[in-house]
Formats: structure tokens, C-alpha cells, sequence
């Protein structure tokens, strides 16, 4: 009987087991990972989690029963130390070694941390752990000082702020979110989480910390003292893929695959976060921190290690919760795209398209729902469109949109 041995504590590793046992795979199926819960979804983390909406197992990728009653063994508070492709086999960190049939990598990423900032006031976020210590430090009268605007710093903030917490924010380019999303996006969450008392000092940069007795001092790069009771760090992550680099997999920028998933050693695959994988629509390799994606990665890491050789052609999706208002994505834009921009960014409702060649192929909404819906369609079907008609408010994007034939009506015998 074969073994197929998932390395991972996500929605990617979860969605793997999920898809082989739906299919029918009833061999020996082993998840390894060095978190002491159950695989889950990360999003809560930043969000629902952190603001005591959800508990651990509102947000599980499978329910818990599950593995159990599917056959999965599961060794949590486990590392896989090292991996030899060419004896199909792992090292665990309690010393023993697993053989496998298959493979599959989803080792996600780690969070990036700053030279000298540390210390039990300082915090990142990527696990449950981490989640529960920053939410615990989360109380009405304090102040939170983020650095970096990106979607973690910013939901953080969004939950930190209704909670009656001081935030500030600091982000050294000129706008949040703008290298993501664009200098509209940028603005207009300015003025959102200005509206709920946050201050998001874009264009500054904290160069030291330094803890006393009461809090943190931070040096900003001018030469200010701005004090906190608690720093998030959050800016940006990492890729797990010293697994991979060990065992003389090709790496580059990500664990490299291709369409089917597959890493330049046998029997080896790769999904998730740390997969730089080849899409097939695009032409080239991309690696994305998406749930959606990793989600789905999972699903056909299933069909392709029972052999069926299905490539990944999805399209990418991801969303963003902050107060009352969602930012959405979907699609991938190429660097020669032309930004369309339709609706309003002053009230905060708008949408920026990516046009190539007179098709769409990617658009970033902020609370447009039915924008990304169509969207969505139009992605998966011949249209061309030009600029003026996408930013033109009255267009009706859904006429692009294959039209159904009309029934004809026939008259009934008198």
C-alpha cells in the first residue's frame, strides 16, 4: 500500500487529504506539522480570531472528527527536519524517519522580522499563538504602533481600533497598500481608518526601538520619539522552502513547479504559499499568499498525485475585511496592463480594472461586489472592452457577457 506524506499545518496540506480521500484514495496518508492545532485557515487570525469573534474551531480546515474518520495519522508539534528525494524519505525532529510514496510541500511562509526589534512587547502574526498573545495586549487606553500598512497591519488595526486601542501606523512608501493595489486603494484606506481615529504616517520609517520600564520607545528616521505599549511588526514574509533548498530542489523565489505542481525532484510536489508555480494563462511562474489559492492548490495537488495530470489554471482571488468594508481581487494583471478606474474613490466605492488588449484581466474592488462577480465571468469567456466603457458607470459590464438565446414563443392550439 502506499504512503503519500503532506508537510504542512494550512488550508493547502488540508485541502490535499480532503481531495484524496473524496477521490477515493485509500492508502496511507500522514500529515506532519510543527503547530499544535489542527490544520486551519489563517485570515481569522488578522480578523474574526483577533477580535474574539471566532474560536479555534470556527476557522479548522477540516472538522475535527475528520481526520480520524478518514484514516489521516496526524503528527502535530512536529518538524520535518530533512528530506532525502532520493530515498523517498523524511527526518522528523523526534529523530525517527517517515518513507513516502509521494510528497507534498506546504510549508506556507514565516513572517519577517526587523535586526532589533524584539522582545515580549513585540509581535508578529502568522499562527494561532500569535493571534491569542497580540489579542490579549489589545485593551481600551493603550496604543499599538504597526509597522508596515500591508493587509495585515491594516486588519490589525481595523480590529485594534474597535476595540478602543490608539494605532499607529507607520508605512514607508507613500500609501498603504498602494504597491498592491494602487495609489487609489492607497487613499481611499486613509481615509477609512482615519475615520476610525487610526494615524497611518505613510512616507516614515522606524530605524530603532528601545524598551523601558512602562512601554516601548521607537526612533523614527528623523529622529522622533514616538512611545507604545505594544509594536506589531508587519512587514511582509518569507517562504519556508529550506526543505526544499536541503535537499537540492530547484528554489527561486519559492519552491519552483510546474503546471501539475511537480518540484525538480520525483515523486516531490509543492502548493500553497511557498510554490512559485508555472501557470499556464500567464506564461510564467507565480507565487501567491492567497487562502483562495492555496485552497485549490490543494484540491489538484489531490487529482495529480493519482495520477490524473491536471494542470492549475484558476484564477486568483483574494479578499480583504476592514470594518465594514471589503476589498476583493480577482485575476492576475500583467506589468503592460492599463488601470481603469470606475466608480468614486471619494465615496469609497470603486473598482480598478486591468485592461490588456482590450480584455479584461484582472480587477480590485472596494465594495463593488457585482463589479467582481462579472468579473469573474468575463475572465472565463472571448469579450473586448474598451477604457472608456469601463470606467464609464452606466456601462452594464454583464452585456459583455455571453448573451443566452431568447426561447421562442409558440402559440398554443386553440
Amino acid at each position: 500500500m502506499s504512503r503519500f506524506v503532506l508537510v504542512g499545518g494550512g488550508v493547502a496540506a488540508a485541502a490535499t487529504a480532503a481531495g484524496l480521500r473524496a477521490a477515493g484514495y485509500d492508502g496511507r496518508l500522514l500529515l506532519v506539522s510543527d503547530e499544535l492545532h489542527l490544520p486551519y485557515e489563517r485570515p481569522p487570525l488578522s480578523k474574526q480570531y483577533l477580535a474574539g469573534q471566532f474560536g479555534v474551531g470556527d476557522f479548522q480546515a477540516n472538522p475535527e472528527g475528520w481526520y480520524a474518520g478518514n484514516d489521516v495519522e496526524v503528527l502535530l508539534g512536529t518538524r520535518v527536519d530533512a528530506l532525502d528525494p532520493a530515498a523517498h524519505e523524511v527526518r522528523l525532529s523526534d529523530g525517527g524517519t517517515v518513507a513516502y510514496d509521494a510528497l507534498v510541500l506546504a510549508t506556507g511562509v514565516r513572517a519577517r522580522t526587523l535586526p532589533g526589534f524584539t522582545g515580549d512587547r513585540v509581535h508578529s502574526l502568522r499562527s494561532v499563538a500569535d493571534s491569542e498573545r497580540l489579542g490579549a495586549r489589545l485593551r481600551p487606553g493603550r496604543h499599538l504602533v504597526i509597522l508596515g500598512a500591508g493587509f495585515i497591519g491594516c486588519e490589525v488595526a481595523a480590529v485594534a481600533a474597535a476595540r478602543g486601542v490608539r494605532v499607529t501606523v507607520f508605512e514607508p512608501e507613500a500609501l498603504p497598500l498602494a504597491r498592491a493595489l494602487g495609489p487609489e486603494f492607497g487613499a481611499a484606506m486613509v481615509g477609512v481608518h482615519g475615520d476610525r481615529g487610526v494615524e497611518i504616517r505613510a512616507g516614515q520609517l522606524i530605524t530603532e526601538m528601545r524598551e523601558t520600564a512602562t512601554g516601548l520607545e521607537l526612533r523614527t528616521r528623523d529622529g522622533e520619539v514616538v512611545e507604545c505599549d505594544e509594536l506589531l511588526v508587519g512587514v511582509g514574509s518569507i517562504p519556508n522552502t529550506e526543505l526544499a533548498t536541503g535537499a537540492g530542489i530547484e528554489v527561486n523565489g519559492g519552491v519552483v513547479t510546474d503546471e501539475f505542481g511537480c518540484t525538480s525532484a520525483p515523486d516531490v510536489f509543492a502548493i500553497g504559499d511557498v510554490a512559485s508555480r508555472f501557470h499556464p494563462a500567464y506564461g510564467h511562474a507565480v507565487r501567491v499568499e492567497h487562502h483562495d489559492t492555496a485552497m485549490r492548490h490543494g484540491a489538484n495537488a489531490a487529482l495529480n498525485l493519482l495520477g490524473e495530470a491536471v494542470p492549475f489554471t484558476d484564477t486568483h482571488y483574494f479578499w480583504s475585511d476592514q470594518y465594514d468594508h471589503s476589498i476583493k481581487s480577482v485575476g492576475h494583471a500583467g506589468a503592460e496592463a492599463t488601470k481603469v478606474l470606475r466608480g468614486s474613490v471619494e465615496d469609497r466605492s470603486f473598482s480598478v480594472f486591468s485592461l490588456e488588449g482590450g480584455r479584461v484581466t484582472a480587477v480590485v474592488t472596494l465594495d463593488r461586489p457585482q463589479d467582481l462577480m462579472t468579473t469573474r465571468k468575463l475572465l472565463a469567456v472571448p469579450h473586448e472592452v474598451s477604457a472608456g466603457q469601463l470606467a464609464d458607470d452606466g456601462f452594464d459590464l454583464r452585456s459583455l457577457l455571453p448573451q443566452r438565446p431568447r426561447q421562442r414563443r409558440t402559440e398554443s392550439p386553440r
